[in-house]
């Protein structure tokens, strides 16, 4: 698979996991659906500029448009629950965080009997 196709695929994901149809995107980028279909099948070959609005448009770091994995339900996972957090404050990231840090370390902590 080149990069294009790696990239679109990526871009589908994400919308998935946003629960957004190719037209949500495209308005939510302020670009056509018919090219955001090109971009997910990787027949474009997208701008920077382009592959920013697109990157704003989902409201997440630039580098989760190149994380590739073979784990399709890890990376949905991981996917929903960075579009679960995406549109919150930094304060309440901040306090998702913590939550997660202690159901962590219950999930961690030996099996007592």
């Amino acid at each position: 698979m080149n990069l294009p196709e790696s990239v679109g695929n990526r871009i589908r994901e994400l919308r998935k996991a946003k629960g957004w149809t190719q037209e949500q995107l495209a308005e939510a980028a302020s670009l056509h659906y018919s090219y955001i279909g090109g971009v997910e099948r990787g027949d474009r070959n997208i701008s920077l500029e382009t592959l920013e609005k697109i990157i704003a448009a989902f409201q997440v770091p630039a580098i989760e448009i190149f994380r590739f994995e073979d784990d399709t339900n890890r990376r949905k996972a991981l996917d929903e629950h960075m579009t679960l957090i995406s549109d919150r404050s930094t304060e309440e990231i901040t306090a998702i965080t913590k939550i997660n840090r202690e159901v962590i370390a219950v999930i961690d902590m030996p099996k007592q009997l």
